[in-house]
């Protein structure tokens, strides 16, 4: 089949059996255009709640579907790749996160969204990247630990000087990766381009930025802003899709390191198998996690609406 033929195929498969697909930004675009929602990963199980959908596939990466069965118990969720995970999501387990919280007893313990159902579990409140600063400000206690994202932390303690943060020494590769040198050179090349980029990047490349913010925040900007060049600090299947939505304007990646292997093995055929039935994975969480979880997300909803 072309990819024209099988985009059609899984429209028709998903409206026959009230399927609804979720496709994070950093999907390619052939898998952006047969999703029903497209965004940050967070946003995309609240959609998916929103839904009288009897099923889930989730284009992204496993802790994204856990966090969508997490919010939709009832339904089924599956994950269009099994072999889609997010290495800094696996970067504390239980017994890392227990030896920490005896080690700072009268700290809040804050977690990334980016964090597996199972850790959230222990934790007191999640964030993501666009509610961090507000929901660790409205905690009512003065002193954080904050994981697994060091640079996102070291953001949000930037953004507050009044409270007292400790983190884990962990975050994303692929920001992390991205180097100070690189924005000299990217800056040099375009110096008329504006530079949008994502906490998860080191701290010294983020105070160089003209925008700090989410994946759906830096498009929103660029979307809406008068300029017309900018420099697209994160996962650079951004880049394309900015091209797409915004052909009159010029973006350009800040390093080919900002490439996400996990989020591109997700393809159409995966989601076809899916329908199928003959791919995919099923989500499935014991209760335990799924109200442990739950109750963590529950009170970021509560601090940061």
């Amino acid at each position: 089949m072309t990819v024209r033929e099988i985009q059609d195929e899984i429209i028709r498969l998903k409206k026959e059996k009230n399927i609804c697909i979720l496709a994070h930004a950093y999907q390619s675009h052939a898998v952006l255009e047969v999703a029903d929602y497209i965004g940050d990963s967070y946003g995309l199980s609240v959609n998916a709640q929103g839904t009288d959908a009897d099923g889930v596939i989730m284009c992204g990466v496993r802790f994204m579907a856990e966090t969508c069965k997490v919010l939709s118990p009832d339904k089924k969720v599956w994950l269009a790749n099994p072999m889609a995970g997010c290495p800094m999501a696996d970067q504390v387990d239980l017994e890392i996160i227990r030896a920490l919280k005896k080690e700072y007893p009268d700290h809040a313990v804050v977690a990334y969204i980016n964090t597996t159902s199972e850790l959230k579990t222990e934790c007191d409140v999640c964030v993501t990247s666009s509610s961090a600063v507000k929901i660790c400000k409205a905690i009512d206690n003065d002193k954080i630990l904050f994981i697994p994202d060091q640079n996102l932390g070291a953001y949000v303690a930037s953004q507050l000087p009044e409270k007292k943060f400790t983190f884990w020494h962990g975050g994303c590769p692929r920001h992390a990766a991205v180097s100070y040198d690189e924005v000299l050179a990217a800056k040099k090349a375009h110096p008329d381009a504006l530079f949008l980029v994502h906490p998860e990047c080191r701290p010294k490349v983020t105070v160089a930025a003209d925008y700090v913010g989410s994946t759906t925040g830096i498009m929103s900007f660029a979307e809406k802003s008068d300029a017309k060049e900018f420099i697209i600090g994160t996962e650079n299947s951004i880049v394309e899709h900015l091209q797409y939505s915004c052909p009159d304007k010029r973006f350009y990646p800040l390093s080919v390191n900002l490439t996400c292997m996990n989020m591109k093995l997700t393809t159409l055929v995966d989601i076809y198998d899916t329908l199928t039935g003959k791919g995919g994975e099923e989500i499935l969480l014991s209760d335990e996690i799924i109200e442990g979880a739950g109750r963590c997300i529950k009170r970021m909803v509560e601090l940061g609406g």
